[in-house]
């Protein structure tokens, strides 16, 4: 049931920060693969630390996450998608407006001048350049991870420009930093959040990774996120067969989830289920299940819990007030009808 947004919005703030030598003349994160990466200073690599920066008390909350990240490079991208094996969240990528700038030519001309723009008017909504637009409900996360790259000492430009938009919908929210640069400090991305958004909601420590401990990413990543306190994304996949054939979901990261998979560890479970209003496979499980119940729109291989007891195998969308079991990635609703087939079937459920 995962959402995929296309503004990656970990809104943890992961920060990526670009530049190879430290000056201050050239933008950030290409400089980070191609030895270019000068947008970065002289910063004390402790300043990320820095308890002045930051709150540094951990305090992921157990609701849902939401993962923003911009990536120029490609570096970020790298560490959403590492991100993404852990902990179970949302995405938004964050995407200019104007396609296909190449904000190194003409000696890094066109990325300072973003970033120049920003500081001589940093309360300016016409200092921060567009970005391209995207849907989502920030009510719904507790925890925002923001990734980005630094450019210049600063947070990168497109990353600005969604949390100066964003960042009055931000309060009472978890949000946390990571940051990649080739070696720049990364303490003015950090300023740049403070005054983007309410510096008391930043949590914990900024997680910085640079060209030094790249080759370290997995481990590092691994390490900040025990120590933010997010929920462990379950491993365990869920396996519904149906007429000899089999599909394997994902698990929500919920307590009813996991009492189901504790269930199905001691046996598996078959129950008959039919179709209903044409847009889901539905029947009763025989026995109850905890439940969290939310305001849910389904898209084909959402599989929910309904009353504590009925299990919906979705093929098309409904909205209502239920609790999320698992997803099926990747399939489409003529795939799913093919696989479920008409009327009146038997499923059984197992646990891998």
């Amino acid at each position: 049931m995962k959402k995929i947004l296309t503004i990656l919005a970990f809104l943890c703030i992961s920060l990526v920060a670009c530049g190879d030598k430290d000056d201050d003349t050239k933008p950030a994160e290409n400089q980070e693969e191609n030895q270019k990466d000068n947008p970065q200073n002289n910063d004390n690599p402790q300043n990320a630390e820095n308890p002045e920066n930051q709150n540094t008390e951990p305090n992921a909350a157990n609701g849902k996450t939401l993962l923003v990240y911009y990536s120029y490079t490609g570096n970020v991208k790298s560490i959403a998608n590492e991100f993404l094996k852990t902990v179970d969240a949302d995405v938004l990528e964050v995407l200019p407006a104007q396609e296909g700038l190449k904000y190194e030519a003409d000696n890094y001309a066109i990325g300072s001048a973003l970033i120049k723009a920003i500081r001589d008017n940093p309360d300016k909504a016409e200092s921060y350049p567009e970005i391209k637009s995207y849907k989502i409900d920030l009510e719904q996360y507790s925890n925002i991870v923001i990734a980005t790259p630094l450019w210049w000492s600063n947070m990168a430009a497109p990353m600005q420009t969604f949390l100066f938009q964003e960042g009055n919908k931000l309060t009472n929210k978890n949000i946390m930093l990571i940051v990649s640069s080739a070696s720049s400090g990364i303490s003015s991305v950090i300023d740049d959040a403070k005054r983007l958004v309410n510096k008391k909601n930043l949590t914990g420590e900024a997680l910085w990774i640079n060209n030094s401990n790249r080759s370290e990413m997995s481990t590092l990543l691994t390490q900040w996120i025990e120590n933010q306190k997010f929920a462990s994304k379950m491993t365990q996949k869920l396996i519904i067969n149906v007429s000899g054939k089999s599909l394997e979901a994902d698990f929500a990261d919920n307590s009813s989830a996991k009492a189901l998979a504790e269930a199905l560890k001691q046996s598996p479970i078959t129950y008959k289920a039919d179709d209903y209003g044409g847009f889901e496979k539905v029947g009763d499980l025989g026995q109850s299940f905890p439940q969290n119940n939310e305001q849910i729109s389904t898209s084909a291989g959402d599989i929910i819990l309904y009353q504590g007891h009925n299990l919906c195998i979705y093929y098309g969308e409904n909205s209502w007030n239920f609790t999320r079991i698992a997803k099926i990635p990747n399939i489409s609703k003529e795939e799913l009808l093919k696989f479920l087939g008409d009327g009146e079937i038997e499923i059984k459920l197992e646990v891998k």
